[in-house]
């Protein structure tokens, strides 16, 4: 005679999904801070600037000028004008679209690979375990900088480049942080009282494990976006991300230096823009791990 689940398994298994979860409840949000809403609404701000670049009244960025060469601000340039006379309001609105594309690309494709091979490791563990990590540190131990350079030297300086190097660099750092989690997660009551179920391994993962990991990835993301539009910013400043002619925050930055001394507000807009973006990132990341973690600690 077959044995019968424990009932009060059934219902365990059944209720689980919901009691561990990380998801943030409208009431937790509320409770997020200014500075989070803050940081948001700048994000989206520049997000919807960059999508809508072609649509708004803006000066070609790639149109020089000549009457108004290294220009301040005036009715006719918002922002000034760059050396050559290219309008700065419109390449770094432009820009926001490269450096945004590399830092959420970049970081989707990382955590897209990286995310199901670290659960992989950490809930299967043995042998599959052993050979993931072995990979995701002999990556990790090679200088992420010279990663960059060599794949950019290598394939080509172009954006789909940039944003394959970048997400290569942040693979390993998803898979060992996925790991983590799931090692954490696998011995949990609820995961437990699965099994006993007799859900397959797969499933266990997909529909227990999954969804708890992914609220701490995600947030994550938001920190390694930030990092990679800085690491966009460097590429470009040492001229080795898309060609100088489009408008990318680290090209404006780049086209700018040699006048910093005479014209300081070419180099300042950009660099402001760049910061603010990557300082909001960092505080809503910041401020929804900590949320995350106050709440796993009083499961």
């Amino acid at each position: 005679m077959s044995q019968q689940p424990d009932p009060n398994l059934l219902v365990a298994a059944e209720a689980a999904p919901s009691l561990p979860s990380a998801t943030l409840s409208l009431r937790a949000s509320a409770r997020l801070g200014p500075v989070f809403w803050l940081s948001v609404g700048w994000l989206a701000l520049v997000g919807v600037l960059a999508a809508t670049a072609s649509l708004l009244p803006l000066r070609d960025p790639n149109i020089s000028d000549f009457s108004s060469l290294a220009a301040g601000p005036s009715a006719h340039h918002w922002l000034g004008t760059d050396a050559v006379g290219l309008d700065l309001l419109s390449r770094i609105i432009y820009g926001a679209r490269v450096s945004l594309a590399v830092g959420l690309f970049s970081i989707l494709i990382g955590l897209a690979v990286g995310a199901p091979l670290g659960a992989v490791a950490g809930y299967f563990r043995g042998k599959v375990e052993a050979a993931l990590m072995t990979v995701a540190d002999a990556m990790l131990s090679f200088p992420a900088l010279i990663l960059l350079l060599f794949i950019t030297a290598f394939f080509g300086k172009t954006l789909v480049n940039i944003i394959i190097a970048i997400a290569v660099v942040t693979v390993p750092v998803f898979l060992r942080l996925a790991r983590a989690n799931t090692l954490v997660l696998a011995q949990r009551e609820f995961v437990l009282a699965a099994r006993s179920t007799g859900a397959s391994s797969w499933r266990v993962l997909w529909r227990e494990v999954a969804p708890n990991i992914l609220p701490s990835l995600l947030t994550f993301g938001l920190l390694a976006a930030a990092v990679a539009i800085v690491a966009e910013g460097a590429l470009s400043f040492m001229g080795l991300s898309v060609p100088p002619q489009t408008p990318t925050w680290g090209n404006i930055i780049a086209g700018g230096r040699q006048e910093i001394q005479t014209d300081p507000l070419i180099v300042l807009f950009p660099s402001v823009a760049m910061f603010l973006t990557v300082f909001a990132l960092n505080l809503a990341g910041e401020r929804l791990r900590s949320m995350i973690d106050a709440r796993g600690g009083r499961r």
